[in-house]
């Protein structure tokens, strides 16, 4: 059962994030920001200027009294021991933004925004050092553990993109809807009623391995390689669209979280594990066997796509609301979820030992 984190807001709760201190920070709709304690009592609550919406908060991986804000098309960074005016604000985003990250160095933060931009801004010089582009609304990004240089993002176009910052132009990119219409059988190829995209990612702790969570309910795991990354497994989560994926600290154990309400955990270690030693290669073997064994009448069948029907979950929440975030922290030695959605409460639920 769900506790309710109560008193924090009046409206719909946006965005989550936990510091490494066990506070927690969330964001909802008209500016307004709260922090809660491990036992989920507010301690402290501002409204942020012209009261727009708390899109995204996250948490300084070096500093976790740093927290950076985005609402409207502004990043707002605060002080979490004195939650008062904001130390410091950039205005470098034109449109809404969706997502913010940082880099586990605190060097670089980049922000995801409606017009398709990713703004890479210094933390040092405090300037724009990279301004990066889809095609379409960026939905999230997010830079890779270990590696401060390297982002991952995706969007509305649905594009899935790998970047350095030390270039412009994506190092990979990925069309989500090509790579299914390139797997599909002739016959299916053209009914895309419920494109891929793709709302969410997060990156696993080893920085080499991903999830994207897409409007055709549908988890895609990859994994880098180098300037690349391939698709290493694909499985229906949802029956709506999956808003959210968070991968946990612990190897290869993904949360989901959906429209259809509800929010699931998979333990993908079995499928992306196995792979350690030249993904690529293996990926492609795997892949060249099963097309050769499963051609047949011009068709390729699900073990060809990559698509895995016996991933099953290792726990299913039914939440029964629509999911804007999740995040994950530890209280009193449990590990918890927590889950935001159209109410003005955050949830928190007991989630297995791994």
């Amino acid at each position: 059962m769900a506790v309710k984190w109560d008193g924090g807001h009046s409206s719909s709760v946006l965005c989550l994030n936990a510091s490494a201190e066990g506070l927690v920070a969330s964001g909802a709709e008209r500016g307004e920001l709260a922090l809660w304690d491990g036992g989920g009592s507010p301690v402290a609550q501002l409204r942020l200027p012209q009261a727009e919406d708390v899109t995204s908060v996250v948490f300084s991986a070096r500093r976790p009294s740093t927290l950076y804000t985005s609402h409207g098309e502004t990043i707002s960074v605060l002080d979490v021991r004195s939650l008062q005016e904001p130390l410091q604000r950039f205005h470098v985003n034109e449109e809404e933004i969706n997502c913010l990250s940082v880099n586990d160095t605190d060097s670089f933060l980049a922000a995801a925004d409606d017009s398709g931009a990713i703004k890479v801004v210094d933390l040092e010089s405090k300037k724009v050092s990279r301004s990066l582009r889809h095609s379409n609304i960026c939905s999230s990004v997010a830079f890779r553990p270990q590696r401060p240089q390297s982002l991952v993002s995706c969007g509305l176009d649905m594009q899935v993109m790998l970047w350095n910052l030390q270039k412009v132009r994506p190092l990979w990119t990925t069309n989500l809807q090509e790579c299914d219409m390139q797997e599909e059988s002739p016959q299916s190829a053209g009914q895309f009623f419920n494109p891929p995209l793709a709302h969410s990612l997060s990156v696993a702790s080893c920085g080499n391995v991903f999830g994207c969570g897409a409007q055709d309910g549908k988890v895609r795991i990859f994994r880098v390689t180098g300037a690349r990354f391939e698709r290493e497994l694909e499985f229906q989560a949802h029956s709506l669209g999956v808003s959210q994926v968070l991968f946990m600290p612990e190897a290869y154990q993904l949360l989901s979280g959906g429209n259809d309400g509800k929010v699931l955990l998979w333990d993908v270690s079995s499928n992306v594990g196995k792979q350690q030693k030249s993904p690529a290669k293996s990926l492609h073997r795997k892949k060249a066997q099963a097309a050769a064994s499963s051609r047949k009448d011009g068709k390729l069948n699900k073990a060809a796509s990559n698509e895995h029907p016996g991933v099953v979950p290792k726990l299913s929440i039914e939440h029964g609301e629509k999911v804007n975030w999740l995040s994950c922290t530890e209280i009193k030695g449990s590990r918890r979820v927590l889950v935001a959605d159209q109410t003005s409460s955050v949830s928190a639920y007991p989630l297995p030992e791994p």
